[in-house]
C-alpha cells in the first residue's frame, strides 16, 4: 500500500473519529434540550401579605395573587421523563403571620369535562390532582404534602424519610382548600395554618419545595422538580421556597372532646343467662389533647379514650400454631406510627394495648370483656433542629374481671362469682433516630417496656410475664445519594415472671425448647427469666438505571421473646438471602417499564439445621397501554423443619414448586381490574390452588362499588393433629405424632359500597360473606424423626371436619361538620354458623350465614376540634 493511501486512511480515521465526537456532542446537546434538563437549584419566592389575605374560594381573583410570583416551570415525569407538559400549570405561595396560602391554575382544553369524582379525604381516586410538598426543616429528608382534586377532595400525608415510596397518610392536619372551574382552567386555593406544621425558629425560613400536577386523563404526571425514575430519593431533590420571614412556630394547643354511645344486640343467648339479655347499651365521654412542646415536639394525650375500631377485621381460619395479626385502625395509634418503626423485627404492635384479656372464666354461664380498658395514653413526637427524631408512647390499661355462674338444680343460675382476667398493665415505647452525613444516613435506638401489676399469689401470674424489656439499635448508612445502603440492627429481649410462665414461654410455638432432637435448647423449669438477642446486616443497591441487587443475613436467638408488646412468629432462626434485579424504566414500542428479579434464600436454626432453601424468579411489566402483568416462579428444595411437629422432632420438607401470575388494567380507568391465580405442588396428592381479584367501578361522580372475590383449595398431606405422650415408636423418642391429610377450601367476597355526598360527608358500607371447610382423612403416626413417612392408624378423623360460614359487615356515616370536628354513625353486624363439615365450599355457601343469629353493634360519636392557641 502506498504511503499516500496510508496517510489518507489515517486522516480518514481521524476525520471519522472527529465527526463521531462532534455528532455525539451535538446529539447530546440536542437530546438535553429536547429533554428540558432542569436546573439544579430551583427557587420560588413567597409573597408576604399585610392586610390583603385572600378569601379562600378557589377563584384566584384576590388582589394579592396579582402581586404574587407564579411559577410555570414544570416538566413531565410521566409519560416522557423531562418532557414538555401538554398543558400549562402555574402556582404561587403567599403568607401572613398565621397562614400559608397556595394558589394554582391548571389549564386545560376542556376544563368543564374533567372528572370531578367525589371521594373521602385522603382517597386518591382518579380525578386530576394538585399536590404541594414542603420540607419545613429543610433537612432534605422529611416533608409535609397537601393535595386537592378537581372536586375539592383534600389529601395530606407526611414523608418520614427520603424514600420516594415512604408515605404516612395518618397525618391529618386541620386546613382548608377550595377549587373552581372556568373556561380555560381549574384553580385551587389552600389555606394551611402554620400551627399544623413543624419548623425551626429562624428569622428567615428556607424550606424545601416541590409541586406536582397529576393529569390522569392524559396519563401525565408533571413536577416542578422532576426526580428521575432511576433515583432512590425524593425530598433531597426538592427545590427551595424562600422569602418567608419573621414567623413564629405556634404554641399549639388543641382539644378534641367527644361524646359517644353504643349498644350491642344479639339473638344468640340463653333465657336464664344472668349476663346476657340480648342487649347492652353504654355511653361515655372523653377528650384528646394536642399540645406543642416548643417548636419541634408535639404531645398527644387522651383521657378516657374511645379506642373503638370502625371497620371489622376480615374472617380467617387459622389452623397453625401461630397468632393471626390484623392491621391497626385506631387513629391514636396509626398517626405517626412510622416514627416507632425501623430496621429489624416488629418490637411494637400497638394492638397489644387494649387487646382481649388473657385470662378465662369457666362456668355454665360466663362473661368476659372483649377488650381491656385503656385508662389513658400519651405520645410525644417530633424532630429537633439537630436532625434527631423523637417518638415516645406511654399507655395504661385497667385490670379486668370476668363473671361466671353455674346452673342450680332448678335450672336457674347460681351465685355470680368474679375472677380477674387481666391485670393493670403499663406500656412504654421510645424511639430516637439521629440523622447524619450528606447522604442523610440514620442511626436509631428503641426501647419498649411492659409492666404488669401481678402479686405472687395472683392466678394470672402463672400465665403472664410480670415484666418485659426489649429494644436495640438500627442503622441505615446511605451512599451515593441513597443509591447504596448498608442497613442493620442489633437488639435484645428480657422477660421475667413466675417459673410456670417461663416454662410456657420456652414450650410455646415461638420457641419449642422441648424438641427432643435439638441439642442447643432445653427446657429449664427453674428459670424465672429468659433473654434473647437479634441482629441483621444487609447491603443493597436500590438506585441506578438497570442493575440492582441486595444481600443480607438476619438472626433471632432461641430465647428472643417480643410478644408482650411486639410480634414474633418463631425464634431460633438464621436467615440469609441474595437477589439481583434488572429493570428498564425507559418506555419502548410495546412497554413502559419492566423488571426481573432472581432471589435465593436459605435459613437455619441455631443447631445448624437447614430449615428452608428456595430459589425464585419474578417479574413485572407495564405495557404501553398502562396495563400491568406480573409472575412468580419458586422452587423450594428439600430441607428439615423444626416446628411442624409442634415441639417434637425434626420432619422433612420435600421439594415443591410455586407459581403465581396476575395483572391489572390502567389505574385511571373508570372500572379498575386486578386479578391473580396461583398454585403450589408438593408431594403426590399435595397441592394448593388459589385465585382472586377485584373489580372497582365509579358510577357517576359520587358512587364507588367494588367486589373482591377469593377462592382457594388446599390439599395438605401433613396437617398436625395431636401428640400422644406414650406408646410412641423409639424413632420419634417414645411419642406418637399424629398427622392427617387435610382437604381445605375457602371462599369469600369482600363488597364495598361508598356514596360521597360531599368530600366531608360520606356513607361507606362493607360486607364480607365467608365460608370455609376442612376434611381430615388418612391419619398416620410419624414413623421416624427427620422424615415424613407415616404409619397409618386407619382413622379418617371425621370428628375434626369443619364447616364454617360467616358474614361480617359495617356501615359508617362520616361527617366532618367543621374543620377537624367529626360525627360518626356506625352499624356493625357479625353473623356466623357451622354446617356442612368437610364438604368443599361452593359460591352458594357465601349466603348460608345470612339467616344465622349473631351480634349487631350500633354506635354514635361526636367530636369537636377546639384550637385553644
Amino acid at each position: 500500500m502506498s504511503s499516500d493511501k496510508k496517510e489518507f486512511q489515517s486522516h480518514s480515521y481521524c476525520y471519522n473519529w472527529l465527526f463521531a465526537v462532534i455528532f455525539s456532542v451535538v446529539f447530546q446537546m440536542s437530546y438535553a434540550e429536547a429533554q428540558n434538563i432542569q436546573p439544579d437549584n430551583k427557587e420560588l419566592k413567597a409573597l408576604k401579605l399585610m392586610q390583603d389575605e385572600p378569601d379562600v374560594d378557589g377563584k384566584l381573583d384576590d388582589a394579592c395573587w396579582k402581586r404574587a410570583s407564579f411559577t410555570s416551570d414544570f416538566l413531565q415525569k410521566e409519560p416522557n421523563e423531562f418532557g414538555t407538559p401538554t398543558v400549562k400549570t402555574e402556582a404561587a405561595i403567599a403568607y401572613d403571620g398565621t397562614y400559608l396560602y397556595v394558589a394554582a391554575r391548571m389549564y386545560d382544553d376542556n376544563p368543564y369535562e374533567l372528572r370531578q369524582d367525589i371521594d373521602r379525604r385522603d382517597n386518591q381516586g382518579v380525578a386530576e390532582q394538585f399536590i404541594i410538598s414542603f420540607d419545613t426543616y429543610h433537612d432534605k429528608r422529611t416533608a409535609y404534602a397537601f393535595g386537592v382534586s378537581t372536586s375539592g377532595v383534600r389529601m395530606d400525608r407526611y414523608h418520614p424519610d427520603d424514600n420516594p415510596f415512604s408515605r404516612d397518610f395518618s397525618y391529618n392536619p386541620v386546613w382548608e382548600a377550595k377549587t373552581s372551574i372556568n373556561d380555560s382552567s381549574w384553580t385551587v386555593e389552600m389555606k394551611i395554618p402554620f400551627s399544623q406544621l413543624r419548623f425551626n425558629k429562624l428569622d428567615k425560613q428556607v424550606w424545601g419545595l416541590n409541586i406536582n400536577r397529576w393529569i390522569p386523563s392524559r396519563n401525565e404526571d408533571i413536577f416542578w422538580v422532576v426526580i428521575p425514575r432511576d433515583d432512590n430519593a425524593f425530598v433531597s431533590k426538592f427545590g427551595t421556597l424562600t422569602e418567608i420571614e419573621n414567623i413564629e412556630p405556634s404554641k399549639r394547643l388543641e382539644l378534641l372532646p367527644y361524646a359517644a354511645s353504643d349498644g350491642s344486640f344479639t339473638g344468640n343467648y340463653l333465657n336464664n343467662n344472668p349476663f346476657e339479655d340480648g342487649s347492652q347499651v353504654k355511653g361515655r365521654i372523653g377528650a384528646d389533647l394536642k399540645m406543642g412542646l416548643g417548636p419541634n415536639l408535639t404531645l398527644d394525650a387522651t383521657f378516657n379514650p374511645d379506642f373503638g375500631q370502625v371497620e371489622a377485621d376480615p374472617a380467617v381460619i387459622n389452623l397453625s400454631a401461630y397468632e393471626t395479626f390484623f392491621d391497626e385502625r385506631r387513629p391514636f395509634f396509626t398517626e405517626g406510627k412510622q416514627l416507632f418503626e425501623g430496621v429489624g423485627p416488629s418490637y411494637f404492635y400497638s394492638r397489644r394495648i387494649g387487646g382481649a384479656p388473657h385470662g378465662s372464666v369457666d362456668g355454665t354461664f360466663a362473661s368476659r370483656p372483649a377488650n381491656s380498658t385503656i385508662l389513658g395514653a400519651t405520645k410525644i413526637t417530633g424532630r429537633l433542629s439537630s436532625g434527631t427524631s423523637v417518638a415516645t408512647l406511654v399507655a395504661l390499661t385497667d385490670e379486668e374481671y370476668g363473671e361466671w355462674a353455674d346452673t342450680l338444680a332448678n335450672g336457674t343460675a347460681g351465685n355470680i362469682s368474679k375472677e380477674k382476667v387481666e391485670p393493670r398493665t403499663f406500656y412504654f415505647v421510645n424511639k430516637i433516630k439521629q440523622e447524619f452525613g450528606k447522604n442523610k444516613s440514620t442511626i436509631g435506638f428503641l426501647l419498649t417496656a411492659v409492666r404488669r401489676d401481678l402479686s405472687n399469689n395472683d392466678p394470672l401470674a402463672e400465665i403472664l410475664t410480670k415484666s418485659a424489656l426489649t429494644g436495640g439499635a438500627d442503622w441505615n448508612i446511605r451512599f451515593d445519594e441513597g443509591n447504596y445502603e448498608l442497613l442493620g440492627h442489633a437488639g435484645f429481649s428480657h422477660i421475667t415472671g413466675d417459673s410456670k410462665v417461663i416454662i410456657a414461654k420456652q414450650t410455646s410455638s415461638a420457641h419449642y425448647f422441648q424438641r427432643p432432637d435439638a441439642d442447643h435448647v432445653e427446657v429449664d423449669s427453674s428459670r424465672t427469666s429468659m433473654s434473647g438477642y437479634t441482629g441483621s446486616l444487609r447491603f443493597r443497591k436500590n438506585g441506578g438505571k438497570h442493575w440492582l441487587w441486595n444481600m443480607g443475613i438476619a438472626l433471632e436467638s432461641p430465647g428472643l421473646e417480643l410478644n408482650d408488646v411486639g410480634i414474633l412468629g418463631a425464634a431460633d432462626d438464621i436467615d440469609g438471602w441474595t437477589g439481583i434485579t434488572y429493570r428498564e424504566n425507559t418506555p419502548d414500542k410495546f412497554y413502559r417499564n419492566y423488571n426481573f428479579n432472581v432471589n435465593y434464600n436459605q435459613g437455619w436454626n441455631f443447631g445448624n439445621v437447614i430449615q428452608y432453601k428456595n430459589l425464585n424468579i419474578n417479574g413485572n411489566l407495564q405495557w404501553k397501554n398502562y396495563w400491568n402483568s406480573w409472575f412468580y416462579i419458586g422452587r423450594q428444595f428439600e430441607s428439615l423443619t423444626d416446628n411442624r411437629t409442634r415441639g417434637g422432632p425434626l420432619m422433612k420438607n420435600r421439594s415443591s414448586w410455586t407459581f403465581e401470575a396476575g395483572g391489572s388494567n390502567n389505574y385511571v380507568s373508570n372500572t379498575r381490574l386486578n386479578f391473580w391465580i396461583g398454585g403450589w405442588k408438593g408431594d403426590p396428592g399435595e397441592s394448593d390452588f388459589w385465585m382472586g381479584g377485584e373489580v372497582s367501578s365509579r358510577i357517576g361522580d359520587k358512587i364507588q362499588l367494588s367486589l373482591a372475590p377469593r377462592f382457594s383449595l388446599n390439599d395438605d398431606n401433613y396437617q398436625y393433629v395431636d401428640v400422644i405422650d406414650s406408646a410412641g415408636p423409639s424413632e420419634t423418642f417414645g411419642k406418637s405424632y399424629l398427622f392427617a391429610r387435610l382437604e381445605q377450601s375457602n371462599i369469600s367476597l369482600q363488597i364495598r359500597f361508598n356514596y360521597y355526598f360531599t368530600p366531608d360527608l360520606s356513607l361507606q358500607v362493607y360486607g364480607e360473606p365467608f365460608a370455609a371447610s376442612g376434611k381430615y382423612i388418612d391419619e398416620g403416626i410419624l414413623a421416624e424423626a427427620g422424615n415424613n413417612e407415616f404409619i397409618p392408624t386407619g382413622n379418617d378423623r371425621s370428628d375434626l371436619d369443619f364447616g364454617y360460614q360467616s358474614f361480617r359487615s359495617n356501615l359508617v356515616l362520616r361527617w366532618e361538620y367543621m374543620p377537624g370536628s367529626t360525627a360518626y354513625f356506625v352499624w356493625q353486624r357479625n353473623l356466623s354458623d357451622n354446617k356442612d363439615p368437610g364438604r368443599t365450599v361452593r359460591p352458594s355457601n357465601l349466603f348460608d350465614s345470612f339467616g344465622s343469629t349473631g351480634t349487631d353493634f350500633i354506635g354514635i360519636k361526636i367530636s369537636s376540634w377546639i384550637s385553644v392557641s
